[in-house]
């Protein structure tokens, strides 16, 4: 596996595109060799899937895309990213318990820091942001060859108590 990867896509900023984000960062961690599966493969999924949100919600039609970015440095680090050319930087406001939203900077921050990383923001040179995430990343372990399995009990095709007795 290579010590360095990356991977991107721009999307359009339309709501169908946070799924096409997700399924996009989840099938490139699982041809580095994170399992879809993973905590940590959950884990980016749900941050992406905030941070397309907000790429699409909060940029007021301004952005008429975004660009999900991803960079492996093996046995690092992984950094993802979400740009778009909006150029107002996310608020830090407490998000209310009633409200219907406001709450996905909160839970991209909680998510980063439970997993030791680290959230930034930064400007484009084109004049908008890029939202992204650092979190320590170690290979996964490959799987260990399964053990060979030992039959016990009757032999295939015959159930149990159905021998006849002997004379």
């Amino acid at each position: 596996m290579a010590d360095h990867l990356e991977a991107s896509v721009t999307l359009p900023s339309d709501p169908a595109s946070v799924a096409a984000a997700r399924t996009y960062v989840v099938g490139t961690l699982a041809e580095w060799g994170l399992p879809a599966d993973a905590e940590a493969s959950e884990t980016v999924r749900l941050i992406v899937s905030e941070l397309a949100t907000n790429a699409v919600q909060h940029t007021f039609g301004q952005s008429p895309t975004f660009t999900v970015d991803l960079v492996l440095d093996r046995d690092e680090r992984l950094c993802v990213g979400v740009t778009d050319s909006h150029p107002r930087f996310p608020k830090r406001l407490p998000a209310a318990v009633q409200q219907d939203n406001g709450r996905g900077m909160v839970i991209i921050r909680w998510l980063t820091a439970e997993c030791g990383g680290r959230l930034r923001v930064r400007p484009t040179r084109e004049g908008g942001k890029t939202v992204s995430i650092e979190l320590p990343w170690t290979a996964p372990a490959q799987a260990a060859p399964a053990e060979p399995v030992t039959a016990v009990g009757p032999p295939r095709g015959e159930a149990l108590g159905s021998q006849e007795p002997q004379r």
